[in-house]
């Protein structure tokens, strides 16, 4: 007889990263994970290297190294910060410390997939407020929200749709919720946003106790390999959070190339401005194909395509693979009609608009 996993369990679908590769072609240009086309610093690349000589060592289980690089860089204090493998880990962490059975959870409509697997790992109840303009709506999640919820999660910016909201509406929501919620704000793509009234999200969590905020090294510093992220926010949670990780969760070559990345500024300096310059290209040039761009201030685009025969997202898709263009269909999210596009180099951001332009005359 076979044994039983908890209920719910099976019910999982397991999450789905983006596609790597496009059969039949050498080197294809992957365009569909929102890694940073640059790369990463070069310095964190040597300490990785530098780490190799060490790995008989456990690592610090407190990653005190990069908590303080962190700490330091971002102007923040290093007891307030926990460290994981990737800004999931520290979700996953969040559900696991604070969701019972039944509890009831609030995301946008198109919010980051990982919510729902923390959901129901815990058993709770997943709500989804509806979204206006593919942007997070704030009234609405505060209908959703009521007084009876138990963690908020809204990605500031949202993956996949590429928009935010400013720290007004987010402070707006924090205060129209209940003080037992607890509002988490998974701030991935913050350092991309060149906007005056965005703001990831810090200062609020520094001001309250019902706010704390996830952070990655994937995006913009190109470590997305090693797995690793933080969170910062009131000690009470980072308490918690500390007794429901692993002892060693980050590995040592991840805590010593974290700790070069944060302190790489010109190298995240010169990704953001690659990202800016192709961000706009790509958004002017797939517009001027008759598609609809929901503007981003990401790294990515999200790009809706028409439902007629021969040009839907899903005809684009296979078009672009054959072409060796690997983008990210995302009908998990309910927008089975559009595609996500990440930035890439130059060329093969040159690439994927001729692509397009002639899959749409076809």
């Amino acid at each position: 007889m076979a044994i039983e996993p908890r209920a719910g369990i099976l019910d999982i679908q397991p999450y789905k990263p983006g596609a790597a590769d496009a059969p039949g072609v050498a080197n294809p240009a992957k365009l569909s994970s929102n890694e940073n086309a640059l790369g990463c610093s070069l310095n964190a690349v040597a300490a990785f290297e530098a780490a190799a000589s060490r790995l008989h060592r456990y690592p610090d289980g407190g990653a005190t190294v990069l908590r303080d690089a962190i700490a330091h860089e971002e102007g923040l204090e290093a007891d307030h910060i926990v460290c994981g493998t990737g800004s999931d880990e520290i979700l996953q962490l969040l559900g696991r410390a604070y969701l019972n059975p039944g509890d009831k959870v609030v995301q946008s409509q198109y919010g980051f997939l990982v919510y729902r697997l923390v959901a129901m790992q815990s058993d709770a109840r997943l709500v989804s407020a509806p979204e206006r303009g593919y942007t997070t709506d704030v009234d609405a999640v505060i209908a959703a929200a009521g007084d009876d919820t138990k963690i908020v999660f809204i990605a500031n910016p949202n993956n996949p749709t590429g928009t935010y909201i400013s720290d007004a509406e987010v402070r707006r929501l924090r205060d129209a919720l209940p003080p037992t919620t607890l509002l988490v704000l998974d701030a991935a793509y913050a350092e991309f946003v060149d906007a005056a009234d965005y703001d990831p999200g810090m200062k609020l969590a520094r001001e309250r106790d019902d706010v704390f905020v996830t952070r990655t090294f994937s995006k913009i510093h190109g470590l997305a390999g090693l797995r690793l992220g933080w969170g910062y926010g009131p000690k009470a949670i980072i308490d918690v959070l500390n007794r429901v990780r692993g002892p060693f969760n980050v590995n040592l070559p991840a805590i010593e190339a974290g700790a070069a990345a944060i302190a790489d500024r010109d190298f995240m300096r010169r990704s953001a401005t690659h990202n800016a310059t192709w961000i706009a290209y790509l958004q002017q040039q797939l517009g001027g194909l008759d598609l609809e761009v929901t503007p981003s201030v990401c790294n990515f685009v999200l790009v809706h395509f028409p439902k007629t025969p021969g040009k839907t997202a899903a005809d684009a898709d296979a078009y672009l693979t054959r072409q060796g263009l690997i983008v990210r269909p995302v009908g998990a999210y309910g927008l089975k009609d559009s595609l996500r596009i990440t930035v890439g180099k130059e060329a093969d951001n040159r690439r994927l608009v001729d692509a397009l332009a002639d899959f749409m005359a076809k």
